[in-house]
């Protein structure tokens, strides 16, 4: 199989610049501690309504904020990708570089993607500097998920019509050590957000 374009190949011809303006700098103009919110779960655990929803609370308080959701990535800077394993695992590097530059940029970002591999998700915090990155694990469980299926997912893939779906026949791995769980089956979506807003307190 060929590796993306973009897989990591050791240029030597290639030397980042540095610049003179600190990440620092930048997030001290916003008035904010930049981060990253990494939510991963299973497809319909509530990651993206989440993410909407903790958006439009820090707009209110006054933050600078950008979401990564996994399917509006998909439709551009990673619609060059397919679903098998290396295509997925391009899909999350790719994430991850964007969210490390828009935090470099001084802004809160919440990343709302599937992510279903610890080592994937352990090198998106390697990262990023110790206290900026925040694993949050959207728990709520697969029959829940199932039952939802906002895009018909489930179906397609119990059906055959999609392969490799996570939590069918591609294995999901929860994480070992999140900063945050949330389940969605038995937490109110304000109670969430409650959450989500104290972890960025802390």
């Amino acid at each position: 199989m060929n590796k993306p374009a973009c897989a990591t190949m050791e240029q030597p011809q290639i030397r980042p610049y540095t610049l003179s303006l600190s990440s620092g700098a930048r997030a001290a103009l916003k008035h904010q501690q930049p981060c990253c919110l990494w939510l991963t779960g299973l497809s319909g655990a509530g990651k993206s309504t989440l993410a909407n929803l903790l958006e439009l609370r820090l707009n209110e308080l006054g933050l600078h904020t950008f979401v990564l959701d996994g399917d509006n990535v998909r439709t551009g800077l990673c619609r060059d990708l397919g679903m098998d394993a290396q295509a997925r695992k391009e899909n999350i590097r790719r994430m991850s570089e964007v969210a490390r530059l828009m935090v470099e940029a001084g802004l809160v970002v919440i990343v709302s993607a599937i992510s279903p591999f610890r080592v994937e998700r352990d090198a998106a915090r390697a990262l990023f500097a110790t206290g900026q990155f925040f694993e949050v694990y959207i728990s709520t469980p697969f029959d829940t998920c199932a039952q939802r299926d906002p895009k018909g997912l489930y179906k397609a893939a119990r059906e055959g019509r999609i392969k490799n779906f996570t939590g069918l026949d591609s294995p999901y791995e929860a994480p070992l050590q999140a900063e945050c769980e949330i389940d969605t089956a038995s937490m109110a979506l304000p109670e969430a957000i409650r959450c989500l807003l104290q972890l960025l307190q802390r």
